[in-house]
């Protein structure tokens, strides 16, 4: 079993890689719900949604989220009655989101919902959020405290941070078999998220970090930074923010405690010379995510390590 932590458009589609190398029957997901917000009564999980939309061949391609070829109808309706349009929700989409808010209305947990929209997709992968207990992102900024949807999507990550605030996650629990997942595992699998942001509040429920440092398991994260940039979204301004390097040496940092390989991308070579000198194990190959043939070959290279890692470990038994 590999078990992903994951968020964000670049955690889906690492996931859709392996998932098209191994099958889903071999995942385990535990996905951000950092990103969960309240839109049009709603409640909304951008992230868990992408892993589901990537294992069930439904991810938008040209968006990286959101329901492939969705239509609109109800957005320009809500529009129309002066209701906000800022986040892009599809008629596809929003179907997921009604299902899930009545699931969550009759008492089930956020565990069950994604256990019973997952099925009825045809995703067999287990998607675990990492807690049913709300975590929610607070980003503060110059303009004041938003959510994260809000600096990201409405006002496009613009706004100096000044502070990012996990509320809730003190007192959260991880969610049903998520620890249980970790110490079991074949491996563990940090996708190329947001390092503040996606992963960070995974970290922050209690006892999710510490089962990573206790795990047999080997732990291998793929770098989201290629030189002093992010693939996507604001992680090096969250980085810097957090007075993390902005750089492979960031994420390293950010991981140190549970990480055994950091795979990074071939242009950070003489980075990762440096991170070996540290006594960090740093693996450089091409893991750009633009087409399917992307998606797969970094899989391959993640599941390399894993049997390397594997191998090791044999021969020191």
């Amino acid at each position: 079993m590999i078990v992903v932590l994951t968020g964000g458009t670049g955690g889906a589609k690492l996931v859709d890689g392996l998932y098209r190398v191994v099958g889903d029957e071999a995942l385990t997901c535990i996905v951000n719900t950092g990103d969960d917000f309240r839109w049009w009564g709603l409640h909304v999980s951008p992230d868990i949604d992408s892993v589901v939309y990537a294992l069930a061949g439904m991810l938008s391609p040209e968006r990286g989220w959101g329901v492939r070829d969705d239509t609109f109808f109800a957005l320009e309706t809500m529009r129309k009655l002066g209701e906000p349009d800022w986040f892009q929700v599809g008629d596809r989409d929003l179907a997921i989101h009604l299902v899930r808010t009545k699931l969550l209305k009759e008492g089930r947990t956020l565990s069950a919902a994604t256990a019973t929209i997952a099925e009825k997709l045809g995703v067999e992968a287990r998607i675990l959020p990492m807690s049913d207990s709300a975590v929610e992102t607070r980003v503060e900024t110059e303009a004041g405290e938003l959510n994260f949807q809000e600096y990201f999507v409405k006002r496009r990550h613009r706004d100096p941070v000044t502070g990012v605030r996990l509320e809730g996650a003190a007192e959260a629990r991880p969610a049903p078999g998520v620890v249980e997942a970790i110490r079991s595992a074949q491996a563990i699998v940090l996708a190329p998220s947001n390092p503040i942001t996606s992963i960070g509040p995974i970290l922050a429920v209690p006892g999710i970090r510490a089962a990573l440092r206790e795990t047999a398991a080997g732990v291998i994260a793929v770098s989201p930074m290629v030189g002093d940039r992010a693939f996507s979204g604001p992680a090096a301004d969250l980085m810097a923010m957090q007075g993390l390097p902005v750089s492979i040496a960031g994420v390293a940092k950010a991981y140190e405690d549970f990480l055994d390989v950091l795979i990074v991308d071939s242009c950070d070579a003489d980075a990762a010379r440096g991170l070996e000198r540290q006594g960090i194990e740093v693996h450089c190959e091409n893991i750009l995510l633009r087409t399917n043939e992307d998606k797969i070959r970094l899989a391959r290279v993640v599941l390399a390590q894993i049997s390397r890692l594997d191998g090791e470990e044999a021969k020191a038994s």
